[in-house]
């Protein structure tokens, strides 16, 4: 299983996972290829990833989902209304993709940025979301970082 951990903006937090059915979303609105290319080549059923608030009040992780449908291609990038249309992705050809995800539960608090920059030199050494410049949305986890942060929790 890999892990990983997955940006959300205030439009679709954990909170909003929760209410649907089954706990469970299409993650849409990918527009990197890098991040593309993880959703394609390295995402499995099972994996499991940190839900992290990026542009919330508290900005942090607040819960873990669980990949529970591999990449598929994401239909707003074909709808002329959605603002993650795309008019050079085609039907046959599509540009972007997207996965689903199941909450699996909240963390029992948000383990905040501030927290995780306190061990970035020790035990969070190395880790994409503490380095300087890293924007991506989606970056992966190794089991050492994933076992630790859970400890904080």
């Amino acid at each position: 299983m890999n892990h990983w951990l997955m940006k959300t903006d205030p439009a679709f937090e954990v909170d909003d996972l929760a209410k649907k059915p089954k706990k469970t979303a299409m993650w849409d609105g990918v527009r990197n290829y890098q991040v593309r290319n993880m959703l394609r080549d390295a995402f499995r059923k099972g994996d499991q990833a940190f839900m992290y608030h990026s542009s919330s009040d508290v900005i942090g992780i607040a819960g873990i989902i669980q990949v529970v449908r591999t990449a598929y291609p994401d239909p707003s990038q074909f709808d002329k209304k959605s603002e993650y249309y795309d008019a050079g992705a085609k039907r046959d050809d599509p540009r972007w993709l997207v996965v689903d995800v199941q909450l699996k539960r909240r963390l029992k608090r948000i383990i905040t940025l501030d927290e995780l920059r306190k061990h970035e030199t020790r035990e969070l050494d190395g880790m994409p979301l503490l380095k300087r410049g890293n924007r991506l949305s989606i970056t992966p986890v190794s089991d050492a970082h994933w076992d630790f942060i859970l400890s904080l929790e």
